[in-house]
């Protein structure tokens, strides 16, 4: 098993990451602020979901395949850019009617939570981050290697989740009061057409 000490210092930095500024957290943000918390907490768990196939990939070596395919890779690179961008169009057309924090319905949380699980893994930039970030944690002498690969994968999902729970909340708290002035919730959806835009063209034009 992993040392203590080596755990605590993964989970340190694990946390640090999901707390920088990346596209995952900021999905997360503007979705809590423009249809509150419990909208973040479903894209949160569809995005966490995604990170579970990727951290999965990891361990199991499909990222290292991936990484030396280039059509693989772009494949799948072109297809997270078309799906952002087809999110912000829509979200262009929403046009400030689904802004409104009392207008979610509990049936559009599936939906958010499958689309969390879509942007996560159609990125392939995720896949090959946890081939580099898992292996700096785990220990030959420990032995079994595959199976601290998984370990370190369920502690990453765990403070992923909790990190996007607790943005989600206070997100939400702040979207309450500022979803009331008029006029704002179209303002929102062009932020967040164009939070999807520029992740979207920045993940068309990366390299492996």
């Amino acid at each position: 098993m992993i040392e203590p000490t080596q755990l605590l210092y993964f989970i340190a930095a694990s946390v640090a990451l999901t707390l920088l500024p990346g596209p995952d957290i900021l999905f997360v943000l503007t979705q809590s602020i423009s249809q509150g918390k419990k909208a973040g907490m479903a894209i949160a768990s569809g995005l966490c979901t995604g990170l579970l196939f990727h951290t999965t990939a990891a361990a199991l070596g499909v990222s290292a395949i991936l990484y030396s395919s280039a059509v693989a890779f772009s494949i799948l690179k072109y297809a997270g850019a078309i799906y952002l961008l087809y999110l912000a169009y829509n979200a262009i057309r929403e046009e400030g009617a689904l802004t409104s924090l009392g207008s979610l319905r509990e049936t559009e949380l599936p939906l958010l939570y499958r689309r969390g699980i879509f942007m996560n893994i159609l990125n392939p930039k995720v896949s090959l981050f946890f081939l580099a970030f898992l292996p700096q944690f785990v220990s030959v002498d420990s032995g079994n290697i595959p199976m601290q690969m998984i370990f370190l994968d369920a502690v990453f999902f765990l403070q992923a989740i909790m990190v996007f729970f607790i943005v989600s909340f206070f997100a939400g708290m702040i979207g309450t009061r500022i979803m009331e002035r008029p006029g704002l919730g179209k303002r929102i959806n062009w932020a967040k057409a164009g939070i999807y835009s520029v992740i979207g063209i920045e993940l068309a034009l990366s390299h492996q």
